[in-house]
């Protein structure tokens, strides 16, 4: 019998036995191999007074990857045994059902996949503009910002990651990161030291936090770019606007929200991984067997020493 994990509480899940759903029309379905763990589901998991429990089986898990394994009317270019990253969002469970529109076939080089992640770190590159010699601040070295780094060095960027784990700017500094700068130190000074006081073309901040968005504006030049990639969404934010009017600065948030371009993102990323542009493999740090997926939102909230990635795997 196909399982699923299910959030019954904030902080509470168990596997439950569920139906076999099958593909509908333009659908298939996937024998999941795994899903990332994404930093947008600890929300659900600590609890806000919007989400409602118990939440659907295998929700909020959204960075599946595995192979096909039915396919529904309608469907051209995938057949059973492909293996796929793309979009589904119930992927906390042994099988879930997708778009056959939002999949990528991944190439036979690819390990683990959490295509959504993967996708979304190839979007904010690309929106980010990044030039080679550009000098390129990312701040917060979680795996978001950990593959940003890894993609912009490979752009021919110069890049600085700041984050307050050292553990983390270790991961950063084998991804490519010239220079390192823990959020312990003044971060505004040692960038303006490394620069020769032109500060960075562009600063993306990758944790999601207030602090993260204070340390990141006053690293922007003049006229450079600074992006939003970390996922804001515990209340609001305060901004330092005289700043950024002052210095003329482009702000992007680099946030994703038509599935085609997700979906091109992916297929992006799953180039980038045959090409060997991208070698993610050493960020998935934690590895989850289904039944422990609360063990693996728990590690994800309290990110040990050592922690870029959990995975919760078959």
């Amino acid at each position: 019998m196909p399982r699923a994990a299910v959030i019954r509480e904030s902080g509470s899940a168990e596997l439950v036995d569920v139906a076999m759903r099958e593909p509908g029309e333009g659908e298939v379905r996937l024998r999941l191999e795994g899903s990332g763990v994404c930093g947008s589901d600890l929300a659900v998991w600590t609890g806000r007074p919007w989400f409602e429990y118990p939440q659907p089986p295998g929700a909020p898990g959204h960075e599946g990857w595995g192979v096909v394994d039915a396919v529904g009317e309608g469907v051209d270019g995938l057949v059973e045994g492909n293996r796929v990253a793309g979009l589904t969002y119930r992927a906390y469970a042994d099988y879930d059902l997708a778009r056959a529109a939002d999949l990528v076939p991944l190439p036979e080089t690819a390990g683990p996949f959490p295509g959504e992640a993967l996708g979304c770190a190839v979007n904010v590159v690309r929106r980010s503009g990044i030039k080679q010699g550009d000098t390129v601040a990312v701040v917060g070295a979680g795996f978001l910002g950990c593959v940003i780094v890894q993609l912009a060095a490979a752009a021919g960027a110069r890049v600085i990651a700041i984050s307050r784990r050292h553990s983390a700017l270790e991961s950063a500094a084998a991804m490519g990161a010239g220079e390192t700068i823990g959020l312990e130190e003044p971060v505004t000074e040692r960038v303006e030291e490394l620069t020769g006081g032109d500060l960075c073309d562009v600063v993306i901040e990758a944790a999601g936090v207030q602090a993260t968005l204070d340390v990141a504006g006053p690293l922007t030049r003049t006229r450079g770019r600074l992006v939003i990639a970390g996922f804001h969404q515990d209340g609001s934010r305060q901004v330092d606007m005289q700043l950024w009017n002052w210095r003329g600065l482009d702000v992007v948030n680099a946030h994703e929200r038509d599935p085609r371009v997700y979906v091109e993102g992916i297929r992006a990323a799953a180039e980038a991984v045959r090409d060997g542009t991208l070698d993610p493999g050493p960020l998935y740090t934690h590895r989850f067997g289904l039944e422990e997926v609360d063990a693996a939102l728990d590690t994800a909230v309290e990110r040990p020493d050592g922690f870029i990635k959990a995975l919760v795997v078959a």
